[in-house]
């Protein structure tokens, strides 16, 4: 494996390119990487990238397949809270980007695409192959799904774009940018390098604070609230911000609601947590909305649905305070969302802008008896590799680790692990996308080697998950990035197992026919060969749960010797009927595996 690498040295330089000067502004904004594809719509960025820069600030991580490279940018963002860019190829290349996009924007993270496009001049175009890879306007591609993007007539223009880019990318609601760069622009020879302005003057800009008379109605409205509820959606990674959402919710003696699709925002185990958190909310988190008198929404996702499910089709008579930037993003043509909510006091801020300022307003009230937190019932005495086995063993084998989970499988119950630091774990992909959870995982390991963290990234993922996106395993092999995948590999996309036995049953057919065109068998896929092939450390397959704590301390080994290691647990098709309170509705709801 290597870390970079390292060109042939280029000595003189008395003609400079379009991209040079494109591949210097990248580096005056600080962009640490770029996960790409190659192709030759950007090779004259590419020659810059190595031969101008020498491979360094931003350095190339090379990836096989354009839909990794995005997913990679993506999980750094979501570890780090950096926009780090990612090149795809021409029209090609980002229409295999798009579900990764569409990740992103989904989950509000910032990445700076750069793609190009065949020489615009029809007349300086390759027969055939740049005629196909030259379209009328390859933004639009992704217009929908992306906060700005641009294709720059000129090399001072591409200079703005980039800045203009990672300006938009990374102001809040942040999201994915794409700057397409014609290929003879990047070809042309210039006198000289166009200098990049100062970056610095061309920043992000900070979210203003809320209204102070959104903070006083809000603050008076849960002051005097009998039942108050606090749902907790997209908050930051910041320690700084985790203790005042504690403070908040023991101020206001409000129950706290938390879900799986985004990252770990408040202690699972404080008595004020409501059940376990899911991809939908438990029975307790619904009957505590159902009682709430003023329910405070802080950046929750599809936050109209979040009363559809609890109040199952009644109307909501709470006052309802919704703090969101969202509306900022909002398109027609993707429903991401959500359901509209009411809004007694909207307050267009960052969620935790909006805790700071309420902690200083509200009143505080008498301490509240909680309940016991029920507990999960005992494993059973089998030798079956149930998510259950996976989870004990490896809370079991880490111990005395601090872990990262960077993505969690659909089935996994809430109550499996208590989450108690911002970065424990770091939220689903955002837009169901199979195949980004390796992607994903990659970047945030990236992110955590290079913050010299403690933490060691584990992913548990699907085998359909980890199967559209395996090759993520061989970047991060080959740049020396550690990692944990642990596939819960069921043989199946079992998901839609349930939905086909669900229309079998209403239409009074055979739900013995619902695992065909859906089970991975015959022949069955060895995933630890797989990750084996690719330079990784290969696990299993394991399929006895005696033999998981062997195979779980194995990679937990080979990650703290900065080793990539790929376990294929074989676990029994099945969801947790306590996973989000009502296994078969969730199972209908969710496009995931």
């Amino acid at each position: 494996m290597i870390k970079r690498e390292e060109p042939t040295p280029n000595l003189e330089e008395a003609t400079y390119w379009g991209s040079d000067s494109i591949a210097e502004c990248l580096r005056a904004m600080g962009v640490p990487y770029l996960a790409l594809n190659p192709g030759a719509s950007y090779r004259g960025l590419h020659d810059s990238l190595v031969n101008h820069l020498g491979n360094s600030a931003p350095q190339m991580l090379l990836c096989l397949h354009e839909e990794v490279a995005i997913a990679i940018a993506q999980g750094f963002a979501k570890a780090s809270g950096r926009m780090m860019g990612a090149v795809v190829h021409s029209n090609v290349g980002l229409m295999h980007a798009t579900m990764a996009v569409f990740n992103a924007w989904c989950d509000r993270m910032p990445v700076l695409m750069l793609g190009a496009t065949g020489p615009w001049d029809a007349a300086k175009r390759r027969p055939w192959i740049d005629w196909i890879h030259t379209v009328s306007d390859q933004g639009a591609l992704v217009r929908d799904y992306t906060k700005w993007d641009n294709q720059p007539g000129s090399v001072p223009a591409a200079i703005e774009a980039l800045l203009r880019g990672g300006q938009i990318a990374q102001t809040a609601p942040r999201g994915p940018v794409y700057i397409n760069l014609d290929a003879a622009l990047q070809e042309s020879k210039t006198e000289g390098l166009v200098p990049t302005p100062d970056p610095t003057r061309y920043g992000a800009p900070v979210a203003p604070p809320p209204a102070p008379t959104d903070v006083q109605r809000a603050a008076n409205l849960l002051s005097n609230a009998k039942k108050p509820v606090i749902l907790m959606g997209r908050m930051s990674r910041e320690v700084a911000d985790w203790q005042p959402r504690v403070a908040l919710a023991e101020a206001l003696q409000a129950p706290v609601i938390t879900d799986l699709k985004n990252a770990a925002s408040f202690p699972t185990d404080h008595p004020q947590h409501v059940g376990s958190p899911a991809y939908f909310m438990s029975p307790e988190a619904c009957a505590a909305v159902r009682q709430a008198d003023v329910v405070l929404m802080l950046d929750w996702v599809d936050p109209g649905g979040a009363f559809k499910q609890a109040l199952q089709g009644a109307s909501c008579t709470a006052q309802v305070i919704h703090v969101s930037l969202d509306m900022h993003i909002h398109r027609g043509w993707s429903m991401d969302g959500g359901s509209l909510p009411p809004a007694d006091v909207y307050m267009l801020c960052e969620p935790d802008a909006a805790v700071a300022a309420l902690n200083v307003a509200v009143t505080p009230r008498a301490l509240s008896t909680w309940p016991a937190k029920a507990a999960l019932p005992a494993l059973p005495d089998d030798d079956v590799v149930s998510l259950r086995a996976v989870a004990e063993v490896l809370r079991d084998c880490a111990q005395d680790l601090q872990l990262c989970l960077a993505r969690l499988p659909l089935g996994w119950n809430g109550a499996y692990r208590h989450f108690g630091h911002p970065m424990d774990y770091l939220g689903a992909d955002g837009g169901g996308g199979i195949g980004a959870g390796p992607g994903n995982a990659v970047g945030v390991a990236l992110a955590l080697r290079d913050a010299n963290s403690d933490r060691i990234p584990v992913a548990l993922i699907g085998d359909g998950d980890f199967l559209m996106g395996n090759t993520a395993v061989w970047t991060a092999v080959r740049y020396g990035i550690p990692l944990l995948l642990i596939v819960c590999n069921n043989h199946s996309f079992f998901n839609d197992e349930l939905h086909q036995e669900r229309v079998a049953k209403e239409r009074h057919r055979p739900t013995e026919n619902k695992w065909i065109g859906q089970r991975m068998s015959e022949p069955e896929i060895d995933i630890a060969q797989m990750a084996r092939a690719m330079g990784a450390e290969g696990i299993g397959p394991v399929r006895r749960a005696q033999d998981l704590q062997a195979a779980i301390s194995q990679g937990l080994q080979a990650v703290q010797a900065g080793k990539v290691c790929v376990i294929d647990a074989c676990v029994a098709p099945g969801y947790d009927a306590n996973m989000s309170g009502n296994a078969a509705t969730t199972s209908s709801a969710v496009h995931k595996r």
